[in-house]
């Protein structure tokens, strides 16, 4: 079976930094999948700039459900959050550290950690490359671990555990930290919790590796939506959270010195009469700072957001049907040309060109077979060989 997926890396960018799309840019992409149905780990793919099919590099085996993927600045390494199963010696998860070849793009493992708590779900790397932040939704706390000259992980220097409950019993009983993020000074991390609807704000002690409450440490989300994933504007001027379980997406206007949030919009993600049951799941920003996508998982699409640069708001586009089913997780190309979904039941990852003067998806046709994909990551390597 030939395989084709794609993973992709697109960190926000300073304000008044100029985006400029390259369609000759070589990059790989990296995709973290569940391992229960035919998945054997991490799989590389190199995206074709001119039509976005993706083309099978090479997999990495022997990982049980490295689902969310995260790679570090300087694209030597790239780490996988581990959901272990539910056996009684095996409560905990994992987050492993692969080497990446840079010549080849292949994986190698150099180590792992446990990851602070249970159910990780979620990685990222501060913008030093010195740090890993990880977000355990099963128990609900977020981690530091301290990364080493050659890679490696040590182990968690800080962990916090979230605490309260929300309004939905079946959801929300606990703390369900479902991402973290940092913004573009590497200052404050942003971890939203699904679990009591609130975004956690730390400060990040970069000398000590240590997650320090923000004063005030929290802004509310409304009771019941389910805050899941952040994406930051370009300007670093605004966040966006979409939000689980209420299918909404919630604009912030992002104060990057005081780390604070200002809620301004808050916008279904479904139509309107829509009555089938829907989650979402990922959301991006355009590099170009002009559109937002998130993804409706139950009504399996994408949908599109036109924003205000002078206010943050959002204007909708449209809705695009995924192609297949749940679509877990999707990323952007560094080129802002295709948008690649990643249909996690239906086992395929779908590619999309990006209209650049409105921001609509169009389906490319091509389509890639991998099992249960989670997680995409691109990353350029244009000179890199």
């Amino acid at each position: 079976m030939r395989h084709t997926i794609v993973v992709m890396c697109v960190s926000c960018l300073a304000a008044g930094t100029l985006w400029a799309a390259s369609q000759s840019q070589d990059v790989l992409v990296y995709v973290g999948t569940y391992t229960g149905k035919g998945s054997e780990g991490v799989y590389v793919y190199r995206l074709d700039s001119s039509t976005g099919a993706l083309t099978y590099v090479s997999k990495t085996t022997g990982l049980e459900n490295p689902s969310f993927l995260a790679i570090d600045p300087k694209g030597r390494c790239v780490y996988a959050v581990r959901e272990f199963g539910g056996s009684a010696d095996r409560k905990g998860g994992a987050v492993v550290a692969l080497s990446r070849n840079r010549t080849t793009g292949e994986l190698t493992v150099l180590n792992e950690q446990a990851s602070g708590g249970q159910g990780p779900c979620y990685v990222t790397v501060d913008r030093e490359g010195r740090f890993l932040l990880v977000a355990n939704y099963g128990s609900g706390h977020v981690a530091v671990l301290p990364i080493a000259d050659d890679g490696r992980l040590e182990p968690a220097g800080s962990v916090v555990r979230h605490e309260g409950s929300s309004v939905n019993p079946a959801r929300q009983k606990g703390p369900h930290a479902h991402s973290i993020v940092l913004d573009a000074a590497n200052r404050y991390a942003l971890a939203a919790d699904l679990g009591i609807d609130k975004i956690m704000v730390y400060r990040l002690d970069s000398e000590h590796g240590k997650l320090l409450p923000n004063d005030p440490p929290f802004v509310r989300c409304e009771p019941g939506s389910g805050p899941r994933h952040i994406a930051f504007h370009p300007s670093g001027k605004y966040a966006y959270v979409i939000e689980e379980l209420s299918s909404t997406v919630e604009v912030f206007a992002y104060n990057a010195d005081s780390g604070t949030l200002k809620p301004l919009q808050r916008v279904s993600t479904l139509p309107e009469g829509f009555t089938g049951a829907s989650t979402c799941a990922d959301i991006h920003v355009h590099p170009s700072g002009r559109f937002l996508y998130g993804s409706n998982r139950g009504h399996n699409s994408i949908v599109s957001y036109a924003i205000d640069d002078a206010t943050g708001g959002l204007r909708l586009i449209g809705r695009e049907p995924t192609q297949g089913k749940t679509p877990r997780n999707f990323a952007i190309d560094p080129s802002g040309t295709f948008l690649l979904a990643a249909n996690q039941d239906s086992d395929a990852v779908v590619s999309f060109r990006i209209d650049q003067d409105t921001g609509a998806l169009t389906p490319t046709g091509q389509v890639c077979r991998v099992s249960m994909p989670v997680c995409l990551k691109m990353l350029t390597v244009s000179g890199d060989r």
